[in-house]
């Protein structure tokens, strides 16, 4: 997972407050409901000592957000009067939370988000597509694509010295179409680096605009004749592989993380190792298994790789600006300071993972420690 999207969290000094709420609106009586959760919410906040500012600017986001659908939540974070980021959840959090603390607390926003994958689904029959994209964590872009070509588009069989002719121009006018799709296709490929791209609908029309798609695009396509852009066409069975195949690209990915740490063997496993790591601009990814309960603690300083399990550790930070806050929450700031990813796992992928942490390095040399680098 990519943590760049984080970045402004810390760009500014805190305190922050972190809020995750339920927000569905599925009831008759769920915007009283929102209300009350939000009034219990803002009143923790207040007693943890956040200042009136802070708490209208995530007021405005409870309050005014546009509604959804079904079953959701939010997740927002604002410091010294101004919301910074504010997200939807795809589901309601484990449990309504406000905090304020030195740090953001994103894991359970990172948690609930798990390996975001984005991709791209065309639905497309020999007059042209019907798409959408979807970048990781981002809002669904849509795209109508009418073929340019409005010539016969059914091979008919008309008899006589003309049947070649028509058929020739048929194919012609679907080529054209699909080249038109294809274009499109790889337009919105390019724009939300879409890991996947599934091609639904008329299976001659998939497999031509599969043909004419750069050589980028044509490795991740998916194509099934599942689905139908006509009136009244039942979505179920385009939705469900839709689903299938992005979970397989996140479940692969995964994977492809957890046998490139098997390969350290006795590297980056455990706390302190990932600490230190971390210090030294060393990790790739993290690794970190989901705890909803854990409440360990370390220390940090003002820079992103000033973290430690001890404050003696922070030889590049004064005593005044050494803070001890949430593990999670300095992990996660010396992450996306070091432009380093993260992997949450579930307590069955990993179970044994040393203290439920580990990481893929960028390189080994003889100050890692847990190995002996010989010259």
């Amino acid at each position: 997972m990519q943590l760049s999207f984080l970045r402004p969290l810390y760009d500014r000094p805190g305190p922050w407050c972190s809020v995750y709420l339920d927000a569905s609106r599925d009831t008759q009586d769920a915007r009283p409901a929102l209300d009350l959760r939000w009034r219990a919410l803002s009143e923790q906040l207040a007693a943890q000592g956040a200042d009136e500012p802070t708490i209208a600017a995530l007021d405005r986001v409870v309050r005014g957000h546009d509604p959804l659908p079904g079953d959701y939540g939010l997740a927002a974070f604002a410091s010294h009067g101004r919301l910074v980021i504010s997200e939807y959840l795809s589901a309601p959090p484990l449990r309504d939370l406000a905090a304020v603390s030195p740090l953001p607390h994103t894991m359970p926003l990172l948690a609930q988000r798990g390996e975001q994958v984005s991709w791209v689904r065309v639905l497309a029959d020999r007059t042209g597509a019907d798409a959408v994209a979807v970048s990781a964590g981002g809002i669904p872009r849509r795209a109508h694509v009418k073929g340019r070509e409005s010539h016969q588009l059914r091979q008919v069989n008309p008899g006589g010295w003309s049947q070649s002719r028509y058929q020739r121009a048929a194919m012609e006018a679907w080529h054209h179409n699909a080249g038109d799709v294809a274009a499109a296709t790889a337009d919105l490929a390019e724009r939300v680096g879409a890991d996947v791209v599934v091609l639904a609908g008329d299976i001659r029309a998939t497999g031509m605009v599969a043909a004419q798609l750069p050589e980028r695009w044509r490795d991740v396509v998916v194509r099934t004749d599942a689905g139908s852009r006509t009136g009244g066409a039942d979505p179920a069975a385009m939705d469900d592989l839709t689903v299938q195949t992005i979970a397989e690209v996140a479940e692969q990915r995964i994977t492809e993380v957890l046998d490139r740490f098997g390969m350290q063997e006795d590297v980056g496993a455990g706390l302190d190792a990932v600490v230190d790591a971390l210090q030294r601009n060393q990790v790739d990814t993290m690794l970190l298994v989901d705890d909803p309960s854990a409440d360990g603690q370390l220390w940090i300083g003002p820079a992103p790789t000033d973290i430690a399990t001890d404050p003696r550790r922070l030889a590049g930070a004064a005593a005044t600006e050494r803070r001890q806050v949430r593990a999670d929450a300095a992990l996660v700031r010396a992450l996306v300071g070091t432009d380093a990813e993260l992997t949450v796992l579930g307590p069955d992928e990993a179970p044994d993972l040393t203290d439920g942490v580990g990481a893929v390095l960028r390189y080994v040399d003889v100050g890692t420690p847990g190995r002996f680098v010989h010259g």
